[in-house]
């Protein structure tokens, strides 16, 4: 089974990305932020999903950390954001892939998917 990690500070969105991916069959680790991933050991998921907008440290600053570690480099990064035309920013930080919000459950999953495919 994947376990995805999602770091999201609006707690609806989180509980709904929680129940989405439970309900595909993924094991879920959810979090208000992500501030734990720069200074703690964790487990590694096979998939990290962050919001780019959260409280403390910055979506892009995490996953920055996490593609210049060797334990997580390897590992896809999923930026949730509401601010549109991050692009350029998402591409500089590491990021695999990022959706704007709103966005579609179904494609998601599917983004998802095809990440932990390798794709």
């Amino acid at each position: 089974m994947n376990k995805v990690m999602i770091i999201e500070d609006d707690p609806a969105i989180l509980d709904v990305l929680g129940i989405l991916f439970t309900r595909a069959g993924y094991e879920t680790a959810l979090y208000p932020n992500g501030n734990f991933l720069l200074r703690e050991k964790f487990t590694v998921p096979d998939l990290f999903i962050i919001d780019k907008q959260l409280a403390g440290i910055d979506g892009l600053e995490i996953c920055r950390h996490l593609k210049n570690t060797a334990a997580t480099k390897h590992i896809p990064v999923v930026i949730l954001s509401a601010t549109p035309h991050l692009g350029t920013q998402v591409k500089m930080a590491g990021a695999d892939a990022f959706l704007e919000k709103p966005f579609s459950n179904s494609y998601l999953l599917q983004l998802a998917a095809t990440l932990l495919k390798g794709g």
